[in-house]
């Protein structure tokens, strides 16, 4: 076993000096660092590093040593090679994302960036084949929304908590289930999806469109039943997808919010104030799921365990959007009330996890929304010699 923070290379990896060893021999020795390895990353003054399971560990080789800026330097230029585009973003803003595969190995989504005037990179590994929504852990009741016309869907949850896995799962099941034309518009593409009973185009900024309001501009006239963005992350996108989802679509995609009802509140403070009533009026008439995901280690921390907060668009969950005061106190009853029609929060999927077993009470209440609220559900002896502080 490695030690704590450090990952070992297999003995048959081949030891070479660093500086002579491609971009892609890099990738496969640290991939052969551990099980199921979800990023790596390089940083200047650092060994190459692997994460796995939320853990950062520095990857040990005879064959590697901490990197120069030169070293990051030469793996970005490796990996953009003549993708212009991206080239004039790392220039002129600092940083790009970029897809990279290895065939046969991995398909990686790349973030580069610059930081102290040198590279670092970022590698996200995606898996070789589109993840299914059971084999995510997630709740059966999204199956229901390759069911549905138009509207909005969005999923949300912090940095690494699989949302671009749980946007693939569903729209591979919109793809089994519906004769119909789906179109992406990602940056950039992950996950490859081929025609099933659907037809699927992707497209990926700023090779297949330059920008997302050209592409979104564009996909109005292109006839799709279905518009996948991957993420929701400003005032154009949202009014984008606003008038996508009420002009007849339905559209999938994501934003970095931890529940719901910060979800609606990002959604509206991304507007003026004067607008942001007509705003909360269209958005409560198009969402119809918004499903906020966290990810909390397993009780024998060898993996961690997707918790799903669903809102579906309900009488009483529109009118709480519609209001806007107190969402989140007067949205959790409206939740609770829709059980019957698919809808949990976090506190009750997060409590069903500790009673069975599946995770521990230090790491519910970390994740918890309401910790002193999930402590009262627990008031024996585990949590009676907890030592958590929350």
């Amino acid at each position: 076993m490695p030690a704590p923070g450090k990952a070992a290379i297999s003995d048959r990896a081949t030891v070479q000096e660093f500086s002579a060893m491609s971009t892609p021999d890099i990738m496969k020795l640290m991939l052969q660092a551990q099980d199921q390895v979800s990023d790596l990353i390089f940083s200047p003054g650092r060994m190459p590093q692997v994460e796995t399971h939320g853990r950062l560990a520095a990857v040990q080789s005879l064959s590697l040593r901490p990197l120069t800026s030169d070293d990051t330097r030469r793996l970005a230029s490796d990996l953009i090679g003549s993708n212009k585009p991206a080239i004039t973003m790392l220039r002129e803003q600092g940083s790009c994302d970029i897809s990279y595969g290895l065939p046969g190995v991995a398909r990686f989504r790349v973030n580069i960036f610059i930081q102290r005037g040198s590279c670092a990179v970022i590698m996200r590994v995606i898996p070789g084949t589109i993840p299914s929504l059971v084999s995510l852990g997630l709740p059966p009741q999204l199956g229901n929304i390759s069911g549905l016309r138009d509207g909005i869907v969005l999923v949300t949850g912090p940095r690494g908590s699989g949302k671009s896995s749980t946007l693939a799962a569903i729209l591979d099941h919109i793809n089994q289930e519906q004769n119909c034309h789906i179109l992406t518009i990602e940056d950039p593409i992950e996950f490859l999806h081929n025609h099933k009973r659907a037809t699927v185009h992707q497209r990926e900024l700023h090779s297949d469109t330059p920008s997302l309001a050209l592409g979104m501009r564009a996909a109005l006239r292109q006839s799709p039943n279905v518009i996948m963005i991957g993420e929701m992350h400003d005032r154009e996108t949202i009014e984008m997808v606003l008038q996508a989802a009420e002009t007849g679509h339905l559209v999938l995609t994501s934003m970095n919010t931890v529940d719901a009802a910060t979800t609606v509140d990002r959604v509206m403070a991304s507007f003026p104030a004067n607008d942001q009533a007509a705003v909360r009026e269209r958005f409560a008439k198009t969402f119809r799921y918004i499903i906020s995901q966290r990810l909390i280690p397993s009780a024998n921390f060898i993996r961690r365990i997707v918790a799903v907060e669903i809102v579906a668009s309900s009488p009483a969950t529109r009118t709480c959007i519609l209001s806007g005061e107190n969402l989140r106190d007067n949205l959790l009853p409206a939740i609770k009330a829709g059980a019957r029609e698919g809808m949990q929060h976090f506190d009750g999927e997060i409590e069903k996890l500790v009673r069975a077993e599946v995770v521990e009470l230090e790491s519910a209440l970390a994740n918890a929304t309401d910790p002193q609220g999930l402590r009262k559900q627990f008031p024996g002896p585990a949590f009676l010699n907890s030592d958590s502080n929350i």
